[in-house]
């Protein structure tokens, strides 16, 4: 797997700039880059998008081989090293920040960027100072994983929606 997609990713392409009515290729494409192991996210996001009630509940009811599962042995075990680096700076974070970060989706997300060796799809930004909420790419980059946000894989993967002649 090349990229791993963040909840925000899928979200914001939903309620921006690739609105499902609007641009139904966006979301095929995806379908297909995940077909050949370029994209993918992981099962938690995957809850956390079904928990909805909207169309991207819907639509990622009715595609869950795009979310790959993190039960694996080596992703369990990268978990538990994303887990004790947060544990490590909870005294320089806002009280709970770590709970937070811990209940959701992100550490999980990282860990299995960790195992695959995959690129983390994210609009958040880098910040080494942030204190109110632990931001993936900060804990990526601790560990060496690389991220980018939505524009930057679409033009990696040299996305084209183009509309026919």
């Amino acid at each position: 797997m090349k990229y791993l997609f963040d909840s925000n990713t899928l979200i914001e392409a939903k309620n921006r700039y690739y609105s499902m009515a609007v641009c139904p290729a966006y979301w095929q494409w995806l379908l297909r880059k995940n077909l050949t192991n370029d994209v993918a996210s992981i099962s938690l996001v995957g809850k956390e998008l079904r928990d909805g009630t909207d169309e991207l509940a819907d639509w990622a009811t009715d595609n869950q081989e795009l979310f790959i599962t993190v039960d694996d042995e080596e992703t369990q075990i990268n978990f538990g090293e994303v887990a004790n680096l947060v544990a490590g700076l909870a005294a320089k974070m806002k009280a709970g920040a770590v709970e937070e970060f811990l209940s959701g989706a992100d550490p999980w997300l990282i860990a299995k960027a960790m195992t695959t060796g995959a690129t983390v799809v994210t609009h958040e930004s880098y910040h080494p100072d942030a204190k109110k909420k632990f931001l993936i790419p900060n804990i990526c980059k601790h560990f060496g994983v690389d991220w980018i946000n939505t524009f930057e894989m679409l033009d990696a993967l040299e996305a084209r929606f183009v509309l026919p002649a």
